[in-house]
Formats: C-alpha cells, structure tokens, sequence
C-alpha cells in the first residue's frame, strides 16, 4: 500500500498528492512515469511523475478528474492509500546543457514540465518558459516555474490573468526573436502538443512531447498506448513517453485519444448514481435510528 502523506486542491478538478513510495523515488528522474491503482478492481491510471524526492521516499502525482477513475481517486484523503504504483516506466528525459530551451506546458501539463524544467535549469541551461490555462483558477506551480525559469510568460484563454492568448502565440514570437533556442518542450492536452509542433516546424526546432495515451499494463505487451511516428508504430510506455512532435501522426492520435469517450461517460454516470444511491441509503439509515 502507498499511503497519501499530503493533499492539495490546486483547482476544482485538479489534485495533487504526495504519496509514500520510496522505492519509486529512489529511481525516478524527469520525465518518468508511474501506473496506479486505487483498488484490487480499480483501473490502471499513467501519470507522470510531478515531483521526486528520494531522500523522503516520496513522489507527487497530480491529475485532473475527467473520467470516472479521476474522479474517485480524487475522494481519498490523506491516510488513505492507493494498493499499487508501478515504476518509475518509461525513458527519463535527455537532460544536458543545450543552451537555450524554451518549455511550453497547458493546463495540467504544468506537473509533468516542472521536473524537466528544474533538470534543465540545473544542468546551466537559459530556461524560457511560457504556462497557460482556459482562466486563472486553472493555473497552479506558477511560482516554481518562476524558480526555475529565466524568463517565464503567463497565458488564459480568456485573459483572466497574465497574458490573453494561447500558449503558440509566445512561442512563435520567441522563435522569431531568439534565434539560438535549441529545443521546445511542449507538454499538455494531444490538441496543444500537435499546434506547438506545428509552430515550431518551419523553424525547424527539434520539439520533444510527453505523450499520454490509452495504457493499459505498462510494459509494452497490450499494445494500447499505440502512436504512429512517421517511421513506422511506437508504444509510449516503453519508447516514450517523450517522443519528437514533429514526427507524431497527430491526427491518428487525437482519434484514438477518443476511443473511449462513450464508455467512460456512462462509467461516469454509473458512479455518481451508486454514490446517490449510497447517500440515500445512508439519510434513510439516519432517519430510521432517530424515530427508533
């Protein structure tokens, strides 16, 4: 078991947890991930690693809820306990001194960017880096990002804080100045990563994504977290998950990304109505100890 030693709420759907896992810590690096499980029945969650710290023994995952399995890993509390995390999987990012790098994360793209951002600036590279939301109650880390960054630009969709625009936008102006930028890190929602990559490309500046896909064991057996490269089919849990956005068949992913919608809205509902129905059953319990 992998106790939840803290918990935030960095938004209303956005959680953070620092979990005891020693043994994943110890190994992890930038740019890794893990597989949880909350239960024996539960399903098997890819996140990456936000944060490490290996003398603790602990790591910090962060996920948005958007399905049914978010949702419920979202209820537990600190002193609850996940049955499983797998890892660290996946190849840790190339981290050396490139020189210049600019790094592109939206939304909860934010968590897995920052441990890369923090190698980079460590390994004495000058750090870009721009983060954007839909609106202001979305945005979290800015303040670790402002620490490990040399230059850090703040984008909503709807202008609610810090720059109105999306995330493409500084980067294609960050690329028409600063002609020496090495390499784009572009992390967050498939839709983002693909028009990030599409910027980059006319300036030909190598753009590494962190692609999160349909997983299912981990180990490259299932064949779920498929992506087509322009060289031929890759899996991302075990040639990933980073991989260069320039040669992503970006189309093929964001159809197979939709797979599933169906089947985990009516997973969705199936949850919240067992919830209404525990809660009903647990006031009419109530109601029937005050009349006895």
């Amino acid at each position: 078991m992998y106790k939840i030693l803290h918990k935030e709420v960095l938004s209303e759907t956005v959680k953070l947890m620092v979990l005891d896992a020693p043994l994943v810590a110890r190994k992890a690096r930038a740019g890794q991930f893990v597989i949880v499980r909350m239960n024996e029945t539960g399903e098997r969650i890819p996140l990456t690693i936000a944060d490490f710290d290996a003398a603790a023994g602990t790591i910090t995952i962060i996920f948005q809820e958007v399905g049914k399995s978010t949702m419920q890993m979202g209820t537990l509390q600190e002193g609850d306990a996940f049955e499983n995390v797998v890892g660290p999987l996946g190849h840790p990012t190339e981290i050396k001194n490139y020189g210049k790098v600019v790094m592109v994360a939206g939304g909860v793209g934010v968590a897995p960017i920052y441990p890369i951002t923090r190698a980079l600036k460590q390994a004495g590279n000058y750090v870009i880096s721009v983060i954007g939301a839909r609106n202001q109650t979305l945005l979290f880390w800015e303040d670790r990002m402002r620490a490990q960054s040399d230059e850090l630009i703040v984008c909503t969709d709807d202008g609610s804080y810090g720059r109105k625009s999306l995330v493409t936008e500084p980067l294609k102006e960050i690329l028409e100045k600063e002609k020496d930028v090495a390499r784009v890190w572009a992390i967050g929602p498939a839709v983002m990563m693909k028009f990030a990559s599409l910027t980059t490309q006319p300036y030909q500046t190598p753009t590494i994504v962190s692609l999160n896909t349909v997983m299912v064991d981990g180990t490259g057996m299932c064949g779920g977290c498929r992506v087509v490269m322009t060289e031929g089919a890759q899996f991302v849990c075990v040639d990933g998950p980073e991989f260069d956005g320039h040669k992503v068949d970006w189309d093929l992913l964001l159809a197979r990304l939709s797979f599933f919608r169906a089947e985990e809205q009516r997973a969705i509902e199936h949850w919240k109505e067992h919830l209404c129905n525990l809660d009903a059953a647990f006031e009419n319990g109530v109601k029937a100890g005050q009349h006895g």
